[in-house]
């Protein structure tokens, strides 16, 4: 399996091909833009693409999947009704695909959006906006920001530390890492502790 990034200029947002090279097929996880790069790596690598995952509906995040049904015929998976259309399923609570030969797990964290979704393949978790490197999403209130990071907390960093976190925004990360460092999440004073010291480690290598 092989994960291609490519950076949305409109919104700055992270859009992720993801290919199984034994069976051909590829997904694409929010294409807020589709370019020719987009397309001549689906195509150049003999890929056909099965399916677009969506983790919230937010523009930049969906605003290309118009364009790939025009090219492709994938089927789109959201959380949202609003993005409903043909040949889309809608997805409630958590659970697991079956897509490009492949499970692909998918779980509801709620406070970013309503709708937001994180994607598992392999050790890659796809985190959209809810969860960015060092940072928790952003939120309406402190009612959605509570629900947020008690998603993150239960569901997201409960899982295996050597993960991969590809979120939607940023740089990529690591459930380790955001265990240590990520203070919006665990705004506690062992983990203010473990940042000075590991930046004082740092500074004196």
């Amino acid at each position: 399996m092989k994960v291609y990034f490519h950076l949305c200029l409109e919104g700055f947002s992270n859009c992720y091909v993801v290919g199984n090279e034994k069976t051909k097929q590829a997904l694409i996880i929010d294409p807020g833009t589709v370019t020719k790069e987009m397309i001549m790596q689906i195509e150049q690598n003999h890929f056909s693409l099965e399916a677009v995952l969506i983790t919230h509906n937010h523009l930049s995040h969906h605003k290309g999947f118009k364009t790939l049904r025009k090219i492709y015929q994938p089927k789109v998976y959201t959380a949202d009704y609003e993005l409903a259309a043909d040949n889309t399923k809608i997805l409630k609570g958590d659970g697991i695909l079956k897509i490009i030969g492949t499970n692909v797990g998918y779980l509801s964290v709620p406070g970013h959006t309503a709708d937001s979704m994180v994607y598992k393949i392999g050790q890659i978790l796809f985190t959209g906006d809810a969860l960015t490197a060092g940072l928790l999403g952003s939120t309406n209130n402190s009612y959605a920001e509570r629900i947020l990071k008690t998603n993150i907390k239960t569901k997201i960093l409960s899982q295996n530390d050597e993960l991969i976190i590809m979120p939607g925004h940023g740089p990529p990360s690591t459930i380790k890492s955001e265990k240590q460092f990520n203070t919006q999440v665990y705004s506690n004073k062992s983990t203010c502790t473990n940042v000075r010291s590991s930046y004082r480690e740092f500074i004196t290598a």
